[in-house]
């Protein structure tokens, strides 16, 4: 009876370590990189890895039977950081997936990386198109926005306002480049057309010069093809020349609620721009967020909140699959719905873009705001079909 005994428990140590062995070293790591002290770092920062850990919490820190690790590092703004990082964390830290990744040049070296490892890469805060076009991965996943939607929403919306001509100050790096090329291409099929543009170094703190330019040439519109602090620099300094009283209109093409609230009500009150995600929308959002401010001491960004969908949604994956390897993962992420407070009704595409609805909204005056971080009224839902590119039309070779 006791050998019987032994040999029972000798196999069900087998099972029990034949499924562990589905997970590659016994935990499911995944790594937040981002902007933890530049001028992305309130958009996404620490803020992102709080909304990753609410992700793993709500499983109860474990998948597949496997324990979930969040590792976070700060790339610095700079692809090559970003990009050694990611080696580092593949090679020798045993890293499952990168999540977050704001600053278009830095993702497109991650994207590369994870690419050639084959490693989960799941995208919020990067903007260009070419992370699900020509530099698309089967293991990459751009979440919560991109300049395409960026562009169709707020271009749009200004453009049947009968504002029809535009001039760009642009941040000079992958980001903005892309951003004011995707504007350009709405504004010409709209039938307007761009009168000039201008270019800034990234973290500029004088706007002065590059304002005089856009004020100069008598756009309607004066678009913003910048983010975070540099976007926050120039709308100020728009306010403070007061560029807007002599008929002109200020186009943030990325704007987070961080920075509406950086700027105050005063300076921003009027702004319309496109958004992934309000804690306001609906008592989901708005539960969630209550969470994460309770963690963190503000409302999310949109980065932040595509952070904890993107990871759910992975987990999500993993554990349907029971394993965490990427090709099975990355078929599972596809395969399933994304309904969550984020998105409802999400699906990923083939390219690895997830669709979802998007918002046009208007920033609040003073008097309007009923409370912190009461900021926005919904001017209207953007489709998910009408926000972002057809998987056909993108040039991602995935896409057959």
């Amino acid at each position: 009876m006791r050998s019987l005994l032994l040999a029972g428990t000798a196999l069900l140590t087998l099972a029990s370590g034949a499924a562990q062995a589905q997970v590659s070293n016994d935990v499911v790591r995944i790594g937040v990189l981002n902007d933890r002290s530049g001028i992305y770092a309130d958009l996404a920062g620490e803020g992102s890895a709080i909304a990753a850990r609410m992700a793993a919490e709500e499983f109860g820190g474990k998948v597949a039977g496997a324990p979930i690790e969040i590792v976070v590092a700060d790339h610095q703004n700079k692809a090559d950081i970003a990009a050694s990082k990611a080696r580092e964390w593949v090679d020798t830290g045993n890293v499952d997936v990168i999540a977050d990744v704001p600053n278009s040049a830095a993702a497109l070296a991650v994207q590369g990386i994870t690419k050639e490892k084959k490693r989960i890469f799941l995208m919020s805060g990067p903007g260009a198109t070419a992370l699900t076009g020509a530099q698309c991965s089967p293991y990459g996943f751009h979440w919560t926005y991109d300049n395409y939607a960026m562009a169709a929403g707020t271009g749009r919306a200004l453009f049947e306002q009968g504002k029809k001509s535009w001039y760009f100050v642009t941040a000079d790096y992958a980001f903005g480049q892309s951003l004011e090329e995707e504007t350009t291409k709405m504004v010409n099929k709209l039938g307007g057309k761009v009168v000039g543009t201008v270019r800034h170094p990234l973290g500029s703190s004088d706007f002065s010069s590059f304002l005089l330019q856009a004020q100069a040439s008598k756009a309607d519109v004066i678009g913003f093809a910048n983010a975070g602090g540099d976007a926050t620099n120039a709308v100020k300094q728009a306010a403070e020349f007061g560029i807007t009283q002599s008929g002109q209109s200020l186009a943030g093409l990325l704007l987070f609620i961080t920075d509406v609230h950086a700027l105050g009500l005063s300076a921003a009150q009027g702004l319309m721009f496109t958004e992934g995600f309000y804690w306001n929308l609906d008592d989901q959002t708005r539960d969630w967020s209550k969470k994460f401010e309770a963690k963190a001491g503000k409302k999310p960004t949109m980065v932040q909140a595509g952070v904890y969908s993107a990871v759910k949604h992975y987990l999500k994956a993993v554990e349907a699959a029971k394993t965490d390897d990427s090709d099975k993962v990355a078929a599972k992420m596809r395969e399933l719905p994304v309904e969550d407070m984020f998105a409802k009704k999400g699906k990923v595409a083939a390219n690895g873009r997830m669709f979802h609805d998007m918002y046009l909204v208007r920033v609040k005056k003073p008097g309007e705001s009923k409370g912190p971080w009461d900021y926005y009224d919904v001017v209207k839902t953007i489709p998910a079909e009408t926000a972002f590119l057809d998987p056909a039309l993108s040039g991602c070779p995935l896409v057959k």
